[in-house]
Formats: C-alpha cells, sequence, structure tokens
C-alpha cells in the first residue's frame, strides 16, 4: 500500500513509520506541520529509503491536504497528527481544539472527496485509520474495571475531550458518508525517541542531570504502558486487517501507578549508570512530590481482548523489559536528547545557526 501518515515526525508516528519502512513492503508519505513535538531526526535511518517521501504540511490546510492527496492517490491514511500534552492542554487548549477538531474535521472531509472520486477498485480497498487514546474514557475508580470499546465517553481535560471530539468525527464521516474508517484508542506509550516533556524521559533526563524528578500528588495516579514499538505493530494490523467501522482498544497489559514508574526507572539508572550526579547515594533520593494537576485522572486501564482475539494481536514487551531498553536507548542517544533541549533541532530544519 501507499499509506499517507499524519503526524509521522512525532513518537508515535516515527516509531510507525520505522516499523513500515524496516519490516514492509509499504511506502510511506509523511505528512507533518514540524511544531515543537515533530523531530525529523527520529527518521534519519529510514529517510533516504526509496519509500519514504516527506511533506510539511497542516492538516487544517484543506487546500493543501488536497494537492497532497491528488499528488500521492494513497490506498490508506493514518492519522495520528495531533496536540497531545494534558499539561499543555490545560495552559493553552486553543491549540488543542484547532489541531485536533477542526485539523480531523479538514482532513477527513478531504478524505471524503478524494476517496468518492476513485474508481471503484480503489474505493473498495481505501481505509482511514484515526489513533486516539484511552483518555477519551475519563477515569476508572475501581481496581478491577477495564476501558472497552463500549466504554461511554467522559473527557477530563481540554486534551482529551479534542481527542474525543475528533473521535466522533471520524465516526460520524462513516456513518453519514459511508468512508471506511477504523479507529483505535491506546494506552499510554513509551519507548525511544518520546519528546523530553512526557513523564519517562523527563525522569531520565533529570536523574542524570541531578535534578528533581516531579512526582504529581502522591503518585498513586495508574496508567497501562504500552512499549511504542508494540503499538506501531498493532496500528499496522488493524490498518489491514481490521474491520471497516470497527473500534480496537490497544493496550500494554502493564498497569503502574506514576510512582512506580519513576522509582523502577530510577533502579534501572542506579544499575546502568552507577556514576550519579551531585554525590546522591540512589537516584530515588531525588524524588520529589509536587501540586497534582487540576482534573488528574486516577487511573486508566485498557481492555485490549477484542484485538487479541480478532486480529491476534498482543504486546510483545513486558513493562520491565521495555522499560530498561528505553533507559538503555536514552543514555545511547543523549545528542538526540541534547538538541530538543537545547533547540537545535528546529534551528536546523529553519536553516538557521547556532546563535539564532
Amino acid at each position: 500500500m501507499k499509506i499517507l501518515i499524519t503526524g509521522g515526525a512525532g513518537f508515535i508516528g516515527s516509531a510507525l513509520i520505522r516499523h513500515l519502512i524496516n519490516n514492509t513492503e509499504h511506502s510511506v508519505i509523511n505528512v507533518d506541520k514540524l511544531t515543537y513535538a515533530g523531530n525529523l531526526e527520529s527518521l534519519t535511518t529510514v529517510a533516504e529509503s526509496p519509500r519514504y517521501s516527506f511533506e510539511q504540511a497542516d492538516i487544517c490546510d484543506a487546500a493543501g491536504i488536497t494537492k497532497l492527496l491528488q499528488q500521492y492517490q494513497p490506498d490508506a491514511i493514518m492519522h495520528l497528527a495531533a496536540e497531545s500534552h494534558v499539561d499543555r492542554s490545560i495552559d493553552g487548549p486553543a491549540d488543542f481544539i484547532e489541531t485536533n477538531i477542526v485539523g480531523t474535521y479538514v482532513l477527513v472531509e478531504a478524505a471524503r472527496q478524494y476517496w468518492q472520486a476513485q474508481p471503484e477498485a480503489q474505493k473498495a480497498g481505501f481505509r482511514f485509520h484515526h489513533i486516539s487514546t484511552d483518555e477519551v474514557f475519563g477515569d476508572l475508580h475501581g481496581t478491577d474495571d477495564l476501558f472497552t470499546e463500549q466504554t461511554p465517553y467522559a473527557p477530563s481535560s481540554p486534551y482529551s475531550a479534542s481527542k474525543a471530539s475528533s473521535d466522533h468525527i471520524v465516526r460520524a464521516w462513516q456513518r453519514t458518508y459511508g468512508l471506511p474508517i477504523v479507529v483505535t484508542n491506546c494506552s499510554n506509550n513509551y519507548g525511544p525517541y518520546q519528546f523530553p516533556e512526557k513523564l519517562i524521559p523527563v525522569v531520565i533526563l533529570n536523574a542524570l542531570e541531578g535534578k528533581p524528578l516531579p512526582v504529581y500528588g502522591n503518585g498513586q495516579q495508574i496508567r497501562d504502558w504500552l512499549f511504542v514499538d508494540d503499538h506501531a505493530r498493532a496500528l499496522l494490523t488493524v490498518l489491514e486487517r481490521g474491520d471497516i467501522g470497527e473500534t480496537y482498544n490497544i493496550g500494554g497489559h502493564n498497569e503502574k501507578a506514576n510512582l512506580t514508574v519513576v522509582q523502577t526507572l530510577c533502579d534501572i539508572l542506579d544499575e546502568l549508570k552507577p556514576d550519579k550526579p551531585n554525590g546522591i547515594s540512589h537516584y530515588r533520593d531525588l524524588i520529589t512530590y509536587v501540586k497534582d494537576r487540576p482534573g488528574h485522572d486516577l487511573r486508566y486501564a485498557i481492555d485490549a481482548s477484542k484485538i487479541a482475539k480478532e486480529l491476534g494481536w498482543t504486546p510483545t514487551e513486558t513493562f520491565d523489559t521495555g522499560l530498561k531498553k528505553t533507559v538503555q536507548w536514552y543514555l545511547d542517544n543523549l545528542d538526540w536528547c541534547k538538541h530538543i533541549q537545547d533547540g537545535s533541532y528546529r534551528r536546523e530544519r529553519l536553516g538557521l545557526g547556532e546563535s539564532q
């Protein structure tokens, strides 16, 4: 297939593209606006492939998206472009409304017009895959409940509310216009190349510099952690074999409290990086509790039995194996992290010098 991927320079999008180029014969058109979280350095290992193309574009630009669809004639669209950081959505929700709601509308409407103009054979094979989050479901108060594909939506933050809206838009385009869509809702992702504003890379990089390791509230918020390469495999599985109009939850079967995640990261760093900064004895000594954020959901947990039963996908990484691989990757790729922290990854793509 020829697959157009929005948000392909982001964390999950770049993992998906690396998987497609390295493990399949599919071709990829990466469409990314290159906001702060878009980093083409995450794709250097596949950028020279003849099956990879990059186009800098905004999904809110209807004319630009229509032009790209006509130019590349994709067999499928995988929509990952989104503003995704909850804290940023609390501080400035407007970007989340614009990108996640308006952008999804523009993209799915352009896709509908493109799809309807195709010959019947191409129409039959086309798919629009919308990638979303488990945060649209709100939180779980019991210890045994799980999010299923039938769980009612109850978003808690501007981020999750905007993603919930985008899910509804995509499903409405299938029901109203017949657009062949699939939707996936995933749990918390982690792994290599994650932007250093999310919990796991923040903890790793702060610990290496001897800085405080911030934990919201009492740290007992529970998340289901999914290794990003497992997620990439799941996304391709759903695109290739999922039933039109269906939703599939994707989870890692790894429920952990945030404090446990931070403590485990500290213990792995004690093993892999024993020469500690600032004379501390253990990385756990850096753990610092900070004021909880507004509307912080207590527990997320995914029931991923549908995708396992119907499509045969299950995660291959346990939390321990995946987390150790992640820590080792950051230790081996501190230059990648430094380019993000000092902003040079953005200056270089804009053709600006180090002094800018």
